[in-house]
């Protein structure tokens, strides 16, 4: 069966669209290189006031801290990817700190009870696989927008948590968690390399092989998608329940960082969304991607650390990030307008 495909003229429309175009691509560079170059001034200024701020044993602390954050933005983001930029009706999981909290409570939990690593490590990561499976069920197949199906989530893992832990700090102590917490003979934190190695596997999956470019298909173009046959609901689903992994993951980075599980997670909410709503900045095409949510993680992670180094509020940083998602969002929203 074949057909045939009549073109309209596009002389015209491609010629009014130029203009518009050109200046969007322009808007888009300067933005890009405008946090690159932000990125760069903040670590200058900060080696020039802060002492040993650019000493290989404070990045490797930053790396190190950051691996949390940084693990939990890089599952928000192949969300983003999959379900759309805009977080209102698109991609956005809202439930992920309290994933970790709960993740990190169930392996402090286990732990205690006499368990052996790969029991606590198995059960951690499934518990953050069905925290994703319940996110994907509320929005794949009831329909629900996911800023309130994450949100609802949100709150059933907090209180699970509260629950499993009474409130309280559980430790935790294994030789795993001890292998974790270590750092080499440089003063780099293991996790430094957890950190730059999960991103290496994931950007390597999200951002260069076929499944990839399907999550960007569906995301940016879903009728498109719809079109070329590609299962929607079910890539949307798996971004979903790889978010739930993440969160899996970074509750057992929290337990061998914190040497157990505490209260508190929901504070990791911000620094989380803020990492990867402005890793889009980093791209080309201002889109979210692996590699950008890694460099906005370290943007707030060496903040905090100049922040401490100069005896400053850390607690500044927050209005930082907010102010920094204001304007990200806005000039992509913008710029993406401008596209049309």
């Amino acid at each position: 069966m074949s057909a045939d495909i009549q073109y309209a003229p596009v002389a015209d429309f491609t010629a009014a669209q130029t203009p518009a175009r050109a200046g969007g691509n322009i808007a888009a560079t300067a933005l890009r290189f405008g946090s690159l170059i932000t990125f760069a001034l903040i670590l200058v200024v900060f080696s020039l006031t802060a002492p040993y701020f650019l000493s290989i044993g404070n990045i490797g602390n930053v790396l190190g801290q950051s691996a949390i954050s940084g693990v939990l933005a890089i599952g928000l983001t192949i969300v983003l990817i999959a379900g759309g930029a805009n977080v209102v009706t698109g991609g956005i999981d809202l439930s992920l700190a309290a994933n970790m909290g709960l993740s990190a409570a169930v392996y402090a939990t286990l732990t205690q009870l006499g368990y052996g690593d790969a029991v606590a490590i198995a059960a951690t990561l499934l518990t953050g696989l069905a925290i994703g499976a319940v996110n994907a069920a509320a929005v794949v197949l009831a329909g629900i927008v996911p800023l309130l199906a994450t949100l609802a989530v949100m709150n059933i893992v907090a209180g699970l948590e509260l629950v499993l832990t009474q409130n309280t700090v559980l430790p935790a102590s294994t030789d795993f968690l001890t292998l974790l917490s270590a750092s080499d003979s440089f003063g780099i934190p293991v996790l430094a390399y957890v950190l730059l190695g999960f991103t290496a596997i994931v950007a390597a999956i999200v951002q260069y092989t076929p499944l990839g470019l399907r999550l960007y298909a569906v995301g940016e173009f879903p009728d498109a998608a719809r079109a070329a046959g590609l299962p929607l609901k079910r890539l949307l689903a798996g971004a979903f329940l790889a978010s739930g992994l993440c969160g899996g993951i970074a509750g057992i980075l929290s337990v061998s960082y914190l040497s157990g599980s505490t209260t508190g997670s929901g504070e990791m909410l911000l620094p989380v969304v803020a990492a990867a709503l402005l890793g889009s900045v980093f791209s080309r095409r201002l889109v979210p991607t692996i590699t950008g949510a890694l460099l906005s993680t370290l943007l707030v992670g060496f903040l905090v650390n100049g922040f401490q180094l100069l005896n400053l509020p850390s607690t500044l940083v927050n209005g930082i990030q907010g102010l920094l998602i204001l304007i990200v969002v806005s000039a992509t929203t913008l710029l993406r307008k401008r596209e049309i």
